[in-house]
């Protein structure tokens, strides 16, 4: 069995607030302000960047939007190589999201199937107006036509080698690192 050993630290603590602060100017100016707009992260570490972004987004804007929680586990499509007993967590979306403009939030985007799994799992709680796809690293190879509308760092990377987000919420520290086998 392989183990994992860090390769690389590719972003810091200042450099994921820099990458949010832009990533919350975008999505104010492509959807004209925050009128209908609703963010969604994908459990786990979405989460925390859907809050980070909600509360950028209301320094910018002086206006608070809905954050809710989006847990995907039973929308994916690998779901019978998970084990016997996946864990399912309450999705926590506490709003219509009915003609809403729904952002869906990530930590990282790699083949596309978590986010094919949560526009499943969004389109079960109502008909949003759109559903567009905030990532903080994409790090390509996709298997799905899926792509992020706010990026927060492209890394190419190797398909052997894993994009690890760690966030202070869950992790203790902000970085992100490239790992790889041993």
């Amino acid at each position: 069995m392989s183990a994992l050993r860090e390769k690389t630290r590719i972003i810091d603590q200042d450099g994921i607030r820099r990458a949010l602060t832009r990533i919350a100017h975008e999505i104010i100016e492509r959807n004209k302000g925050t009128d209908n707009l609703v963010l969604i992260g994908i459990r786990r570490r979405g989460v925390p960047l859907a809050r980070r972004l909600a509360e950028k987004i209301k320094e910018i804007e002086g206006s608070q939007v809905p954050v809710g929680v989006l847990d995907i586990t039973l929308y994916r499509d690998d779901l019978s190589t998970l084990g016997y007993q996946p864990v399912v967590r309450q999705t926590e979306v506490n709003f219509s999201i009915e003609g809403k403009k729904v952002v869906l939030v990530d930590d990282v985007l790699y083949t596309g199937r978590t986010t094919r799994a949560a526009m499943d799992a969004i389109m079960d709680l109502g008909r949003p107006r759109n559903i567009q796809l905030a990532a903080l690293i994409d790090r390509g190879h996709r298997e799905l036509p899926i792509r992020a509308d706010y990026v927060g760092k492209n890394v190419p990377t190797a398909r052997l080698e894993l994009v690890e987000v760690l966030l202070v919420e869950i992790d203790s520290v902000d970085e992100v690192v490239i790992m790889e086998k041993t």
